[in-house]
């Protein structure tokens, strides 16, 4: 199954004249949107509002237009955050209100294409639809670009809306030849005398870009905060967040742009930064037309009605499936004995072969193998991809240390991938690229050791190597002198760094909240790297799989069953928008059903009351007899056991064979804790179920039926039996087991199927009053129903069918609720509030001199920064405290080593921890939830003596040792640290503080030296 398939845009057929058509195939109003057959969009959200965006809008409007002041900005606060009247939400009346307003009406049309692609453009109702004209029927046409070969069917049907200057969403493969796309874009705007913005996500991809596009069409320039060149030229390269900073600051430039391009738009699913993406795209003026770079977007046509509703305009979705090199997806089990082909080049899933390396995988003996000598095995894929010639291959791993681990235990085993020639290559481009570093930093150690491995042909790429170093292995890998690079994820950002073969070390990754299985998006992403257009035939992928794997997760990662949604922080008020009419159509439906005529439904209902009653203590009653206080002396083997299984499906009696009891460091715990106790129950079970699967189900017959061992919890225990079984000694054969079932049958006759039970009281000797308690409440209610008499069972279902209703009538009016809630924006209310409180605007909305502050910064916490100002916290600092305090803002890493700081760093230190807390405090009484523990410690100091000993003038070898940090990432936080105290200078000149402004403009030189601002080899 394709990503996309969940859209049912399945590629239409021409027509025998080819001539372009276009059907209105849906008319939106809110229902179904991106999601044709009426599943609901499996997409997570952030409900965020951010604050920062409003008041920079504001901010931005009143510069723009030279109000005074003074202005009033309530109608245009008023107009972001408008809501319906604040009514009684209860009443049902109140929910469907201006029901209207809630329905975002856009035509999409569905146009028929020449090739294996899908084309459909999403249009706002109140534009009429215009095909769009083929140009190259104009006898005067000249297109905007040439190109030497074949355009492939999606770049024709994309390029073709450029010409008509309507928006394009293109989603298509990786090296598919989107760029292509891009650069018609770029060309059109040279012709038409307009600027062209590219922006990227990484820096590292704005500088590939530049030197790409540099070559093409001259008149290029780059702005990525590090660097700035040609900044007047027609064609801007520039990471997203220098476009928005521009739009924050009404960059003049904006009113000569007519294209914006977005590459790797899929990066909005970020959730740290993805936040950047929506407000970009919201701030862009409606007269900029845009194209969309994306590998796997899959709720598309949603994120295209959001641009048409959003800037008015008509929006295009350019979908292909096409693989210029098809993938071979194969499966490595670690402890088996090779490759196993689950997923074709024609996209076949080959259940036998997966379920053949699962099996290898459930029954070998290999567990957390990635501690234990899964590296071995990973060293086994490389020397089968060498022998086999499917070099040179990219091995991504979740963990910078496990790339460097992988790389050395190469060079351990003397492995060498390249000829002598090669060598000398390798050598030649490393030395000409360092030589732009000083003899102090040619001598360190990550310098002087990555040598000998790149010239064996191995590789490493992550984010904590030095920005030269990085850079000179993508040179050296695009000029396949790299036959094995081991590199995270962002290798698969955009870089143009395709591969014969890529090869997973992991299938599970730390996304910075916990370890999780590889998302399909992900997998899709990273796999795309696999297959060179125009020299392999094919692309290889390996999934090592280290650990026990579900199958559903497995598959799901590679067919793509269950897509990733991404985009999460992306116009999320606008599927809040589309979500509300199908909210108001499920509750009218369910309140209509719930109009239920039952006779005697008071007595009816109290019946029923009762019985749930007695359901609820009844598991109460079941908690307390499996406790391992009362339970453990009763769990003999040959005890009978009535079991339920995980789903609590009845599995009938099974036989104890044996308890496990915890490991000694557990038995500390509270013995309620009986997840800690393991039980071996012999059990008749349907022998047709997977057998890899984790789910039992009683026997649908006789014939299916056979008895097996089950590891469960105390937890699946529903009776005690005082009755035992006998057990043969050896149960490894099929018939000593099935000859316990016999036993329990023969049992079962015995007492005419009421085999009697442990009695808690007499036999346990339960004396817990709570338990007492429950057991005569029980009594009670059993008591109570058998005194209803003549009760109509159809009646109860009947009632048990309309709770059910009312029940989710409820459920769905809190939902209601909820959305209503988010249209009206509750959260920035609040965080509307907090400005109020800490006087960064009026009662009025009047932005303050504060406010006008925190406008200046977007590299660090607006709020804790320009707290500090006006605290007069710089003040007494000199240069070397400032940049050493301003690092705990832009180093978001975590170190082992924890620096050992001098009064004259931890004083500031406190200070500003105090005025943290000072906002959190705030922020929590006006109701906005923070965790001030989480929001205080995201400031780390760990570099801060790093920062202060290099503006003291030491070297990058001496600072490299004083902390664990990666040598990179050291470069990195420097960076960004001159970036905001750029922003910091600014901040000074609004308050008029000339002293403070020449403070940051020093920290900035003495910052700024040697090998951590090294010029870019791309540039």
């Amino acid at each position: 199954m394709d990503l996309f398939d969940v859209f049912d845009l399945d590629p239409k057929s021409n027509d025998n004249n080819n001539k372009r058509k276009a059907n209105v195939i849906e008319e939106s109003n809110g229902k179904n949107s991106g999601n044709d057959n009426g599943e609901k969009e499996l997409m997570t959200i952030d409900e965020d509002v951010d604050n920062g965006l409003i008041d920079k809008l504001i901010n931005d409007v009143k510069r723009k237009k030279g109000n005074d002041d003074n202005l009033l900005i309530t109608s245009m606060v008023d107009e972001l955050t408008k809501t319906h009247d604040d009514k009684d939400d209860d009443d049902d009346e109140n929910l469907g209100q201006d029901y209207g307003t809630f329905t975002a009406r856009v035509a999409i049309h569905e146009i028929e294409t020449q090739g294996s692609c899908v084309h459909e453009v999403i249009i706002p109702d109140d534009l009429e639809y215009v095909p769009l004209r083929d140009q190259s029927e104009n006898p005067n046409y000249k297109p905007a670009k040439s190109y030497k070969f074949t355009l492939d069917s999606f770049q024709k049907e994309a390029i073709l809306c450029i010409e008509n200057n309507q928006s394009v969403l293109v989603s298509a493969h990786t090296s598919a030849g989107k760029t292509v796309v891009a650069e018609y874009a770029i060309a059109s705007s040279f012709q038409n005398k307009q600027r062209v913005i590219y922006t990227t996500p990484i820096k590292a991809l704005s500088n590939q870009k530049y030197r790409e596009f540099q070559e093409e069409f001259e008149d290029v320039g780059l702005i990525t905060g590090d660097v700035t060149i040609n900044p007047n030229a027609t064609c801007l390269i520039m990471t997203t967040e220098i476009l928005r900073l521009m739009l924050f600051r009404g960059s003049e430039i904006m009113r000569e742009v007519g294209w914006v391009i977005f590459d790797e738009i899929h990066y909005m699913r970020d959730r740290e930064r993805g936040v950047i993406w929506e407000e970009t795209i919201i701030l862009l003026p409606d007269t900029v037309h845009y194209v969309f770079l994306s590998a796997t977007i899959p709720n598309a046509r949603q994120f295209a009605e959001w641009i048409a509703h959003l800037h008015h305009q008509s929006c295009h979705v350019v979908y292909t499936d096409f693989r210029p090199t098809p993938l071979q997806h194969y499966i490595y089990p670690a402890g088996g004995d090779g490759l196993h082909l689950v997923l074709d080049e024609q996209n076949n899933f080959r259940e036998d072969n997966f379920n053949l390396a699962m099996n290898v995988l459930q029954n070998s003996s290999v567990e957390n193998s990635s501690s234990k000598g899964g590296d071995q095995s990973c060293i086994t894929v490389i020397r089968t991809i060498m022998e086999r010639n499917l070099a040179p291959v990219i091995l991504f791993s979740f963990s910078r240390k496990e790339c460097e681990v992988y790389a050395l235990q190469i060079s351990n085993l003397k492995l060498d991938f390249n000829s002598a020639e090669e060598k000398a290559l390798v050598e030649e481009v490393f030395n000409n690229a360092i030589d732009v570093l000083g003899d102090d930093d040619k001598k360190l150690p990550q310098v002087q050791q990555i040598l000998p491995l790149l010239k064996r042909g191995v590789g490493i790429h992550h984010s904590g190597l030095l920005p030269l170093i990085k850079e000179t292995i993508e040179i050296l890998f695009g000029e396949g002198l790299i036959k094995a690079l081991f590199a995270t994820e962002t290798f698969a950002m955009g870089l143009n760094m395709p591969a014969r073969t890529v090869v997973f070390t992991s299938v599970r990754k730390f996304d910075g909240t916990n370890f999780r299985f590889l998302t399909s998006g992900e997998y899709i992403q990273m796999s795309g790297r696999a297959g060179r257009r125009g020299l392999d035939e094919r692309g290889i992928v390996i999934l090592r799989v280290d650990e026990k794997v579900n199958p559903a997760v497995g598959k799901e990662m590679i067919c793509e069953v269950n897509p990733e949604y991404m985009l999460e922080h992306s116009f999320f008020q606008f599927q809040q928008y589309l979500e509300y009419p199908k909210l108001h159509e499920k509750y009218k439906k369910l309140k209509e059903q719930s109009n239920i005529e039952i006779e005697n439904e008071e007595c009816i209902g109290d019946y029923v009351k009762t019985k749930n009653q007695i359901t609820e203590l009844t598991k109460e009653f079941l908690v307390f007899i499996t406790t391992p206080r009362y339970i453990l002396p009763f769990l003999n083997s040959g005890r009978l056991l009535k079991i339920v299984n995980n789903d609590n499906i009845d599995m009938d009696w099974g036989v104890l064979i044996n308890y496990n009891k915890p490991p000694p460091m557990d038995r500390k715990r509270n013995d309620k804790q009986e997840l800690t106790y393991q039980i071996d129950v012999l059990l008749p079970v349907d022998k047709t179920i997977d057998p890899i699967s984790e789910t039992i189900l009683p026997p649908s017959s006789v014939e299916k039926c056979e008895m097996k061992i089950i590891s469960l919890r105390l937890s699946n225990i529903t009776n005690i039996s005082a009755a035992r079984a006998f057990v043969p000694q050896d149960l490894r054969s099929y018939d000593s087991r099935q000859s316990v079932l016999k036993s329990i049958k023969e049992i079962k006759k015995r007492f005419s199927g009421n085999i009697p039970l442990l009695d808690p009281l007499v036999d346990m000797k339960i004396k817990d009053n709570d338990f007492l308690n429950i057991v005569k409440r029980i009594e009670l209610c059993e008591k109570k129903l058998r005194e209803y008499k003549q009760i109509n069972q159809e009646s109860v279902k009947q009632y048990e069918r309309k709770m059910d209703i009312v029940h989710k009538m409820k459920q769905t009016k809190e939902m209601m609720k909820k959305t209503r809630s988010l249209l009206q924006m509750d959260e920035l209310k609040c965080r509307k509030r907090v400005l109020r409180r800490l006087g960064y605007c009026t009662s009025a909305d009047v932005i303050e001199i504060k406010g006008r502050v925190a406008c200046e910064i977007t590299s660090g916490d607006e709020l804790l920064l320009t707290e500090m100002l006006f605290h007069g916290l710089f003040n007494d600092l000199n240069v070397y405290q400032i940049a050493a305090l301003l690092s705990c803002m832009v180093f978001e890493e975590k170190t082992d080593v924890r620096p050992k700081l001098g009064e004259e760093l931890s004083k500031p230190l406190k200070t500003m921890q105090e005025l943290a807390k000072k906002i959190a405090t705030v922020s929590k009484e006006t109701k906005l939830e923070i965790d001030e523990k989480v929001y205080i410690e995201k400031f780390r100091p760990n570099l801060m003596d790093v920062i202060y000993s290099w503006t003291k003038g030491k070297s990058f070898s001496e600072i490299c040792k004083m902390t664990d940090a990666f040598e990179g990432s050291i470069i990195r936080c420097m960076r960004r640290l001159e970036e905001l105290l750029r922003q910091m200078c600014q901040a000074s000149k609004v308050i008029g503080n000339t002293d403070l402004e020449n403070k940051f403009s020093e920290a900035i030189k003495l910052i700024k030296r040697d090998i951590v601002f090294a010029a870019s080899l791309y540039l």
